[in-house]
């Protein structure tokens, strides 16, 4: 622990520092098929590795502060895990660990930590397997080991989201990545019922029959519909008290599809999730079983039909509960756009204007990787260009850390400054600002930081305050522990 700095200059007290900006900036990193990482299977240890660095540095570079890594895209694994197999999207065969053996999650969370970023884990909570793979299961997976909850649903494998044995299994399953590993957050994205498949050009009904007629032979009055959506929200509701009742601070999060219902707002028309996919995200919301929700709001500002602000607005006002709200964005490929990067920035223009939003999720990396067009250029030197902390979760934990100390000295050579947190509180990150001549300048530093070394031998060039916060997992700042140069020790 560092002995407190004494702070008496009654001028001190006015070199307030300007409070960091709040964004939420986070990018989906797709496993499915080989999405965004790893680009191909098969790839061995150090390549992979090599892969999530190069994304977790890049998103660094943008000034990202959230990834939201697919762990579990198929009822398969990127982690090492005794419910489900590993997945073939490292290895190519389902259930064959990575060699060298190291655990993905594990080393994704610990590289994205260092750099200061949040990792969300993020699991598809039905889907099992599309029948279009040809490699074979292995004798773990769910096909074998709960074959009852299994349903084959057009090109796919599914579970039956009604039954009770689905939902006690994928809780098991994000609950024992939550108890394991240190995520900050458990993410679902758009898929609750599978989107409709047509047989001879007609929608083919999910097979939840059997456990539509015990229902119904229960004495069940909902509608079969009604019903689904039911045992949708059983779902959402228990994971949101699970992980609470666990890791009270793990943020729940979902991106549902952008459109609730047509209609809503009045000029929106397009897909239906609330009767196709039984998916009531409203009501979750509503319900407060999310601390955050992410629409994924894939039109173009200029979209009659699919407005975007015209939909991020309507979300907002059916946010009573206050969670956070981040607008979920696609890098490219709008229908009628032909400048990605003009729309990606007039999309964050429109998600800073409007109330109750507070920042978005790009889909997906590798459109953001290096020599992929100017829209990352775009982030960098436009829409990002200095970091941001990631918005507060004070409903979790309400109360702010404790005022950390700080210590600078100076010598010929520039200056150092040594912090801690005062007590034996570790924070997630920290704050600091200098106020070098009439300018603050301000960064977000990972909370195993502490210290930096500043090789300015020039005077001007030296901080004439240095204000240092703490900040919780949750988001929650401390006080600002300010030190003036006449604070300073000489070297």
């Amino acid at each position: 622990m560092l002995g407190a700095v004494s702070l008496c200059a009654a001028a001190l007290a006015q070199e307030t520092p300007p409070e960091p900006a709040r964004e939420f900036r986070g990018l989906w990193v797709a496993t499915v098929n080989n999405i965004d990482w790893p680009s191909k299977e098969g790839l061995k240890t150090k390549e992979q590795q090599a892969e999530l660095i190069a994304i977790l540095d890049r998103a660094v570079a943008l000034h990202m502060n959230a990834i939201l890594l697919q762990v579990r895209p198929d009822c398969d694994a990127l982690y090492e895990s005794r419910l489900e197999p590993w997945s073939e999207y490292l290895t190519g065969v389902m259930g064959r660990a990575p060699f060298p053996y190291y655990d993905p999650l594990e080393f994704a969370v610990r590289e994205a930590h260092k750099r200061g970023l949040e990792l969300h884990a993020w699991f598809n909570p039905y889907r099992v397997r599309s029948l279009d793979l040809k490699t074979p299961v292995s004798r773990d997976f769910v096909t074998a080991r709960h074959p009852e909850l299994v349903r084959r649903y057009g090109k796919y494998l599914w579970l039956d989201p009604t039954e009770e044995g689905t939902r006690v299994y994928s809780l098991g399953v994000v609950m024992d990545v939550v108890r394991r590993y240190d995520i900050d957050g458990v993410h679902f994205d758009d898929y609750f019922y599978p989107y409709k498949e047509k047989v001879n050009n007609k929608d083919l009904e999910f097979p939840d029959d059997a456990a539509w007629r015990r229902y119904a032979a229960s004495g069940g009055r909902l509608s079969r519909n009604d019903w689904r959506r039911d045992n949708v929200d059983q779902f959402v509701r228990m994971v949101y008290q699970s992980i609470k009742a666990e890791k009270p601070w793990v943020k729940f999060g979902v991106s549902p599809f952008g459109i609730w219902r047509p209609k809503f707002p009045p000029q929106v028309k397009g897909f239906d999730a609330y009767d196709e996919l039984f998916a009531n995200s409203r009501k979750w919301l509503n319900n407060g079983w999310v601390d955050y929700m992410a629409p994924q709001l894939y039109w173009s500002v200029d979209a009659k039909e699919q407005s975007f602000a015209a939909l991020l607005k309507w979300w907002a006002g059916e946010n009573n509960h206050h969670r956070n709200l981040w607008a979920g964005i696609r890098v490219t490929g709008w229908r009628g756009v032909t400048d990605d990067t003009q729309e990606v920035i007039r999309e964050i223009d429109a998600t800073r204007r409007q109330p109750g939003a507070t920042g978005n999720i790009f889909f997906s990396a590798k459109p953001l990787m290096r020599g992929n067009g100017k829209v990352a250029e775009a982030l960098e030197k436009s829409a990002y260009v200095a970091p941001a902390l990631v918005p507060a979760s004070p409903w979790l934990v309400s109360s702010n850390p404790p005022k950390p100390v700080i210590v600078m000295k100076s010598s010929r050579k520039g200056y150092k400054l040594k912090w801690g947190s005062g007590n034996e509180y570790d924070p997630w990150q920290w704050v600091l600002a200098k106020k070098i001549g009439n300018q603050w300048v301000t960064e977000v530093l990972p909370g195993e930081a502490n210290g930096m070394t500043y090789l300015t031998p020039k005077e001007s060039m030296r901080p004439t305050t240095v204000a240092l916060a703490a900040v919780d997992r949750c988001g929650n700042r401390s006080e600002w522990q300010r030190i003036g140069q006449d604070q300073t020790r000489e070297e």
